[in-house]
């Protein structure tokens, strides 16, 4: 971010009653947060040493609270990601989805092709393929409701699947990156869990109740991608012993961890992140290639009519099963297996992969967001799990009973045991087993960088935590997955993903909150531009605003003109900055405590100025006049325009810009604009005040940081 990075000259108007602004240093390292680090480090690794060293107590013990769980609050889950659903799609149908995860005048870092890849790779892990096989095989020989081995239990088998995967997961994947996004791309709060609740406790968030929400969200998250882990490093397990004979077992899959944590150190210290990332993407075609292995070897035609039957079940049931608790005759067993663990395997990896939606949406609107994350991994997962899914079946309902029986008792075998079906199974497998590998170190390297950045206060959002502190979650998280192993294999670690994922989930209720309060600003802003007095903004238009006590030659010559940078910083000099410095010294007359703060741009060598006037505990009035080059339009040649670029000066308030220049007002023209947006922030807050008593935005309290730049201003 080059462009926001700005030279030490700074000024102020005279007799200025507050102090200059310091300029933001992004060099700042990242800090530790004592109470979130040494608390979920000493929780989790309590637990795993608990479990190693007595696994039959802890499995008891995990047992009978899943048991209390599942009795007590299987209703709660149903229920709160049907909520979880419904939020996300009401904000993004509502006005609150033009609302973008950023300032308002930002643009997307990436563009739709390479957005939508990463979002389609995030929706890939090495679980689909352990599900793939066992989730519709299972459900058609043990449905949790009629009779198993018809054609209505192979309908259930992969429609339960797909629900196990569906929009309702996303939506909680989609409800963190959304919060995280907002927070700190639009007001600048730190990118973790705590700044959801600025709204509801304020700069407490700071405090020990923001370090409680932080540690809730790492231990949930450790646990969640625990069950990942454990299931990677069992299905590899399997796939070994299927290519090269190596044995199953404990010694070979804490070998396969400790493999994990080497590699997760040496992308720590190398800063490998962009090989990750390629490495994440290229996953996604090999998993392609598998599938269409798989759809040409097995009935293309019987598997795209199953995958159009799929589609309509899922729409069909979808209501129905989102809230269906068996309440008349509950199958318990099968829903701690299988509804309750997705749900809270969901909760779980939400603050995870929520933080990676986060980081590459910026720019996105709210309703963009919402509609890509809950559709566009999920078109994959949908045609993944239904011919993997259908395939499987088919096999089953030839009469392979050996197979489904191995598919329903050991998923780990059951997706190569699907593959030796075909032709080229020595290939097949193998490619199933090098996809997985780099599916299983992705997600070890990429989850000790969130769980390390939930442990730090970063200076800005796109920074990363330090490298020893990645690897000690690494390695945390490697000796809770064999913990979770010595206990009970991948059962225990689905039971733990149970009890852990139900306090995240309150914290979820109360992010959902918070958000909702902070968009509710957003139309009070729009409210305000509507009600404010006759001579405001809301009789104007853009065009009119330069308009206004003008005659039409004055302009003409003004839309006609592109000033280079020593025109603009002379405006600066005999307009903008005399405005901005009366205004500012008769607010302070009225006995406001205003300000006039200006610097100047390393790269574009022209001053910025910004008007702030604090409100008490309100959001404060901030006024700026950001410079900004661009190129000159081509038909600029016919008006005398000359060089290849322009300065323009636009209007930024709070939210970003306005979308206007000011670059050739009159000092009436200018001071009447400032007096507008002044007016229009005084009825913001008034409608603010009339619903809640305190302001909702942050005012960069500590543990934040800022680069200023003309694409991110304050």
């Amino acid at each position: 971010m080059s462009a926001g990075r700005v030279s030490g000259v700074s000024t102020q108007s005279d007799n200025d009653s507050t102090a200059a602004e310091p300029i933001p240093d992004d060099t700042q390292e990242a800090r530790l947060k004592p109470l979130v680090f040494v608390g979920s480090s000493v929780l989790i690794l309590a637990v795993s040493v608990w479990a190693i060293i007595t696994p039959q107590g802890a499995s008891t013990t995990i047992g009978t609270v899943v048991t209390w769980i599942s009795r007590g609050f299987g209703w709660y889950y149903f229920l709160a990601a049907t909520l979880f659903l419904a939020f996300v799609v009401f904000v993004a149908a509502s006005r609150y989805g033009t609302v973008k995860l950023g300032p308002q005048h930002s643009t997307p870092d990436f563009g739709v092709f390479a957005w939508a890849s990463m979002l389609f790779a995030a929706g890939i892990g090495v679980d689909l393929m352990f599900f793939s096989v066992s989730g519709p095989v299972s459900h058609y020989l043990a449905p949790p409701e009629g009779s198993p081995q018809t054609v209505e239990a192979a309908r259930q088998g992969v429609v339960w699947t797909l629900f196990h995967y569906g929009i309702t997961g996303w939506a909680m994947y989609a409800l963190m990156g959304l919060v995280l996004g907002y927070f700190a791309f639009r007001y600048h709060l730190p990118l973790a869990i705590r700044s959801a609740l600025y709204p509801l406790i304020g700069k407490r968030v700071h405090g020990r109740i923001g370090d409680a929400v932080d540690l809730a969200a790492v231990v949930g998250t450790v646990f969640g991608i625990s069950v990942s882990l454990g299931i990677g490093v069992v299905q590899l397990n399997f796939g070994l012993n299927f290519l090269f004979g190596i044995p199953e077992g404990v010694p070979a899959q804490i070998g396969l961890i400790v493999l994990a944590v080497v590699m997760t150190t040496v992308s720590a210290v190398a800063g490998v992140d962009r090989g990750i990332r390629r490495l994440s993407q290229l996953n996604v075609v090999l998993a392609v290639g598998l599938m269409l292995y798989v759809l040409v070897l097995e009935n293309p035609i019987r598997l795209l009519n199953g995958l159009i039957l799929n589609i309509g079940d899922y729409l069909s049931r979808f209501p129905a099963m989102t809230l269906n608790t068996f309440a008349y005759d509950q199958p318990t067993e099968w829903l701690n297996s299988w509804t309750l663990f997705f749900w809270a395997w969901w909760i779980a990896w939400a603050p995870f992969v929520g933080l990676f939606l986060a980081r590459i949406s910026r720019g996105r609107t709210i309703r963009q967001f919402v509609a890509a994350t809950l559709i566009v991994p999920f078109l994959f997962t949908l045609t993944f799990l239904s011919v993997f899914g259908n395939s499987a079946l088919g096999v089953v309902r030839r009469g392979n009973a050996q197979f489904g029986e191995t598919a329903m008792n050991a998923p780990e075998q059951g997706f190569y045991e699907l593959l030796a079906q075909y032709p080229g199974v020595t290939f097949s497998a193998g490619l199933a087993t090098f996809v997985g590998l780099l599916l299983y170190v992705t997600s070890a390297d990429s989850g000790s960088l969130v769980m390390s950045n939930l442990c730090s206060h970063l200076p800005t959002p796109l920074t990363d935590s330090a490298a020893w502190l990645r690897v000690f979650w690494a390695s945390a998280t490697g000796l809770l997955t064999i913990g979770m192993l010595l206990v009970g294999g991948v059962e225990a670690l689905t039971n733990a993903t149970i009890i852990m994922g139900l306090p995240f989930s309150f914290v979820m209720f109360l992010i959902m909150w918070g958000v909702y309060r902070a968009l509710r600003v957003e139309r009070f802003r729009q409210d305000a531009f509507h009600t404010t007095l006759p001579s405001s903004l809301s009789e104007r238009t853009t065009s009119d605003r330069a308009g206004a006590n003008r005659n039409w030659r004055q302009r003409l010559a003004r839309v006609m003109s592109y000033p280079d940078r020593r025109t603009a910083t002379g405006f600066t000099e005999r307009v903008s900055g005399p405005v901005l410095r009366e205004v500012a010294e008769e607010l302070r007359v009225q006995g406001a405590g205003a300000s006039v703060t200006e610097w100047v741009d390393e790269e574009i060598g022209v001053p910025h100025l910004e008007l702030r006037v604090p409100m008490g505990t309100e959001e404060e009035f901030s006024y700026r006049l950001w410079p900004s080059e661009t190129s000159t339009p081509s038909f600029a040649a016919s008006s005398g325009g000359e060089a290849d670029t322009y300065v323009r000066f636009e209007v930024h308030l709070t939210e970003g810009s306005q979308g206007y220049d000011v670059m050739g007002y009159s000092k009436e023209q200018l001071l009447g604009d400032v007096l507008d947006q002044y007016e229009r922030h005084l009825e913001f807050l008034r409608l603010h005040r009339e619903t809640t008593a305190a302001s909702v935005l942050p005012d960069h309290g500590p543990g934040t940081a800022e680069v200023r730049g003309p694409e991110e201003p304050r």
